[in-house]
């Protein structure tokens, strides 16, 4: 089942689909985000999300240094699955005047891959990123060899927008970097939008 969820804060706002939920992240996050992201140099998760780009551990204490990053952040939530957070969605402005964005996600949590959760937490934020913004299109960019997220992307719908061939470096091999897109009146053609409840 999935709902959308008025939060007691007022205009707090999260979104579940049976034992996972999205939703904006809290000051009681921060610790199991830093765990999560943060306290390994080479975390299993890395290996999938743009491991062409270096990550470096960092301390709990310089991980608060970027709280704003976080906590109360329209373009960053928390995925929550039975109470646990395992992972975060987000977007950014590819071009703002221009109403352009692009999406991400990363299930940091090497245990709820290969589960159908980022299929379900991407579904849950394409509705609200069209519930909330003037968009025309959502999407997101992704490489070659991280095959589940062009199959998500496939299985909602999405088209590949482009391929720019062997520009993402990484093992000593060369891989495309795969921009997956969707115009919302696809979405509204295919997808019901969730009511609330």
């Amino acid at each position: 089942m999935i709902c959308f969820i008025n939060g007691e804060l007022g205009d707090e706002v999260s979104y579940q689909d049976n034992d996972l939920i999205i939703r904006p992240i809290t000051n009681d996050d921060l610790s199991r985000l830093w765990e999560l992201i943060y306290k390994e140099d080479s975390p299993e998760w890395k290996k999938w999300d743009a491991p062409y780009y270096e990550h470096n551990s960092i301390s709990y204490e310089e991980f608060l240094c970027q709280k704003d990053d976080y906590v109360d952040n329209e373009r960053r939530w928390a995925i929550e699955v039975n109470g646990l957070v395992i992972g975060t969605v987000g977007y950014y402005w590819e071009h703002k005047p221009s109403l352009w964005l692009e999406m991400g996600i990363v299930i940091y949590d090497p245990h709820y891959w290969n589960g159908g959760y980022g299929k379900k937490v991407i579904k849950l934020w394409i509705n609200h990123l069209f519930h909330t913004l003037p968009l025309v299109r959502v999407g997101y960019t992704t490489w070659s060899g991280n095959m589940r997220m062009i199959k998500v992307g496939e299985g909602l719908g999405m088209k590949e927008e482009a391929r720019l061939r062997k520009v993402r470096y990484y093992n000593g091999k060369y891989y495309d970097s795969v921009r997956m897109g969707l115009l919302r009146e696809e979405w509204e053609n295919n997808h019901i939008f969730h009511e609330e409840v």
